[in-house]
């Protein structure tokens, strides 16, 4: 459910996004994950909202600034809030990497 909101979400970027790992080929890619998933609202002991946490990794060997920024934005426009961001570089593959952490709520259906 919430995977494949954010790959469509994100297919405009025309970048290979993957859930959990990519193994293509592009020096520019998105990875992502769900690190927290809960009830956020009960009625009659039963769940009707649920709540996401969840990390959008953005990897390039070039300058990511316009991906970071499209990526928040599509994000942002379909109902996600940003929590925090962290720029970060693998140095043992010459690879930058922006990690940023989303909130996002559903009603259970």
């Amino acid at each position: 459910m919430i995977n494949n909101l954010i790959i469509n979400t994100l297919k405009p970027l025309g970048i290979p996004v993957g859930f959990q790992k990519y193994s293509g080929s592009q020096d520019t890619y998105i990875t992502f994950f769900c690190y927290n998933e809960r009830g956020r609202v009960f009625a009659d002991d039963e769940e009707i909202r649920t709540g996401f946490s969840v990390q959008v990794d953005i990897w390039s060997k070039g300058n990511y600034i316009e991906i970071v920024r499209q990526t928040r934005k599509l994000l942002e426009d379909v109902g996600f809030k940003r929590t925090s961001a962290a720029d970060l570089y693998e140095s043992d593959t010459g690879i930058y990497h922006k990690g940023m952490r989303f909130s996002y709520e559903k009603e259970v259906i």
